[in-house]
């Protein structure tokens, strides 16, 4: 199958070459990507299908409901699920119990929540349940390349958080900020990690070593108190320290 874009006609350049293979690399992932969709709108599940479909990704279920959605998850067993936060019979968290579900039965299956409304602590309840995992409101899938990129970083182990919802993660800014003790690299690295980049693609755009990012995670982790543990995801948290101060 075609790769869905076309290549970079300046990769020679060193900045242009890793954004080349950064999507060399995101389209592989999308090929072949095995997908259920849940949405009661079915004029936006429907779309959202034909699109996904026109990008390489296999669409191998549909729902307007959550327990349609679980249904098709568990015999399908899909890559990715895409699920609307609010559907029926309340429109209220249906969207969201159902993912927690597919989070805990299936763990490789990546989970993307839309919403149409900012929902703090819904998204945090996604993001916080570890990696590949994505929320993202509807009003700003608008770029197909991004929102295709997304899902690609996604799928591949990343976790996203829409950029929309850093102003609302907090009313203003703490006395103390735990970002302080952070190196200017560290914040960079920090920031990278936000946008569900991979060590590898951090250290593309950085100009450095996959190692030494590893060296910089170890030292923010340290640096803002995240203790090992068996049940926590030290990376998702380092992230949401991060979107917490912003």
């Amino acid at each position: 199958m075609a790769a869905r874009r076309p290549a970079d006609a300046h990769a020679g350049d060193d900045s242009a070459g890793a954004t080349l293979r950064m999507r060399r690399d995101s389209t592989l992932v999308a090929q072949g990507t095995r997908v259920v969709l849940a949405d009661d709108d079915v004029l936006l599940r429907e779309g959202m299908a034909s699109l996904l479909a026109g990008h390489g990704f296999e669409i191998v279920g549909q729902s307007g409901d959550a327990d349609g959605l679980l249904e098709r998850v568990r015999s399908e067993q899909p890559d990715l699920a895409i699920v609307d936060i609010r559907m029926p019979p309340t429109h209220t968290t249906e969207g969201l119990d159902a993912a927690h579900t597919i989070r805990a039965e299936f763990p490789n299956t990546a989970v993307v929540v839309l919403s149409a409304h900012v929902e703090l602590d819904q998204a945090i309840e996604v993001v916080g349940s570890g990696e590949r995992t994505g929320y993202l409101l509807k009003s700003r899938v608008i770029d197909v390349d991004e929102f295709v990129d997304t899902l690609d970083r996604i799928v591949a182990g990343g976790t996203f958080v829409d950029p929309t919802l850093v102003q609302e993660l907090v009313s203003a800014r703490r006395v103390h900020d735990p970002l302080d003790a952070l190196s200017p690299r560290q914040r960079d690295v920090l920031a990278l990690m936000a946008e569900g980049r991979s060590n590898a693609a951090i250290g593309q755009e950085l100009f450095v070593s996959e190692g030494t990012v590893e060296k910089h995670i170890r030292s923010i982790l340290m640096k803002l108190d995240i203790p090992e543990a068996p049940d926590a995801h030290r990376r998702v948290l380092a992230v949401l320290a991060y979107l917490d101060t912003r």
